[in-house]
């Protein structure tokens, strides 16, 4: 292979810890022909890929190869090539990180696939992609997972070196939960809504990074996907901060559409592109138990981290404590918004508030408990608010 890949594997490969793996670790099915991991910007999928090269055997490590769809590499060489190539040397396990930075990057991925039968072939690329609705017809072929940020679990283990187990939602329901070694963890809690969601907050200057991340989603990566011109891009992003401004957002397409001057009939396209790229969440309605083909009801920020990056001083508290219990609930959990409270799940109604949140409203309801974020542990149908970050 060209030098120039193998020491830019090489010296990504050095620059990377094996110390702390994210929940999609182990699920993934690293053995398969062909895995696409997508997720948001800046939630750990590339590191992802490079822990698992790094600990793979010398003898495995020898016919890998990790490249970047957006390396300079590729303005000469076609990833058809380059993978042909590889092949011929030898090699059995192709990783290409940032696929959507690929032009063509669909049909190629599926001649690669169908050309040579012992290559496996991993990739990661932006949430936003729909690979199942792509140029080529990779649907039949590509094994499919998706990742999001960190969870409060995920985090009290990679910025605090606090490994506790991922917990059942039966266990929270419980109210036992305790984390060993852990007497108050609110102050922990506390932190990790305004800065935790994201592994590359250790890296400091996290505004600044989450501010780009943001930029980036809103003005280049969902107008290449849908084809838009960068003035859309830039409505889209303003869109999101008239979001921000009035989270949890009672979806009124006439209004919002009249503000950022698009059609009416565009805002639910925009939405769903922004909830595909991470930006935001839509609490739907239950329909015969199928989220997907309900209402939206209520439009939040992906995670507490942009709440307080988009909005600063002006966060609502009201606002952090459901996005956060929506953030980290959805992942494994069927979650639609409640005709007598703010979240339902399955039989189970969920009321989320402050230490003067009583269950008032829910008095009548059968299964209802009453979410306090500002309560370390569980008292009968009062549970604390960050047991529910434990999940995954």
């Amino acid at each position: 292979m060209d030098l120039t890949l193998i020491e830019y594997m090489n010296e990504q490969l050095s620059l990377v810890s094996t110390d702390f793996k994210r929940y999609m670790y182990d699920k993934l099915p690293w053995e398969a022909r062909l895995v696409g991991l997508m997720g948001p910007r800046g939630v750990g999928k590339s590191t992802m890929i490079l822990q698992h090269i790094k600990e793979q055997t010398e003898n495995v490590q020898d016919k890998s190869l990790y490249v970047s769809a957006d390396h300079s590499y590729f303005s000469t060489h076609s990833l058809i090539d380059t993978a042909a190539q590889f092949v011929r040397e030898g090699g059995e396990w192709l990783y290409i990180d940032e696929v959507h930075k690929y032009e063509g990057w669909s049909s190629e991925l599926k001649q690669v696939y169908d050309s040579h039968p012992k290559l496996h072939v991993f990739f990661t690329g932006s949430s936003v992609l729909n690979i199942l609705e792509g140029e080529a017809d990779l649907s039949r072929r590509v094994l499919l997972f998706n990742m999001q940020g960190l969870s409060f679990r995920e985090y009290l283990e990679l910025f605090h070196d606090i490994k506790t187990p991922v917990r059942s939602f039966e266990e929270v329901l419980d109210g036992k939960i305790r984390v060993e070694g852990v007497e108050h963890p609110l102050p922990l809690f506390y932190h990790y809504l305004h800065e935790g969601y994201y592994p590359f907050s250790l890296e400091g200057h996290f505004q600044q990074r989450l501010q780009q991340v943001i930029r980036l989603t809103m003005e280049v990566d969902i107008p290449q996907y849908a084809n838009m011109t960068p003035a859309t891009g830039r409505k889209l992003r303003r869109m999101l901060g008239i979001i921000a401004g009035n989270v949890p957002y009672k979806p009124e397409a006439t209004s919002l559409a009249n503000e950022i001057k698009v059609s009416r009939n565009d805002i639910p396209t925009y939405l769903m592109y922004m909830e595909k790229a991470g930006m935001i969440g839509q609490l739907r309605e239950s329909v015969g138990g199928m989220r997907e083909l309900g209402k939206t009801e209520k439009v939040y920020l992906d995670n507490t981290n942009m709440i307080y990056v988009m909005t600063g001083e002006n966060a609502n508290t009201g606002n952090v404590r459901e996005t956060f219990f929506y953030n980290q609930t959805r992942l494994n959990l069927e979650v639609t918004s409640s005709r007598v409270s703010d979240f339902q799940i399955g039989k189970y109604t969920f009321e989320v508030g402050g230490k003067k949140k009583g269950n008032k409203q829910v008095k009548d309801v059968e299964n209802a408990y009453i979410v306090r974020d500002d309560t370390e542990y569980a008292s009968g149908q009062f549970l604390p608010l960050w047991s529910f970050g434990l999940l995954y």
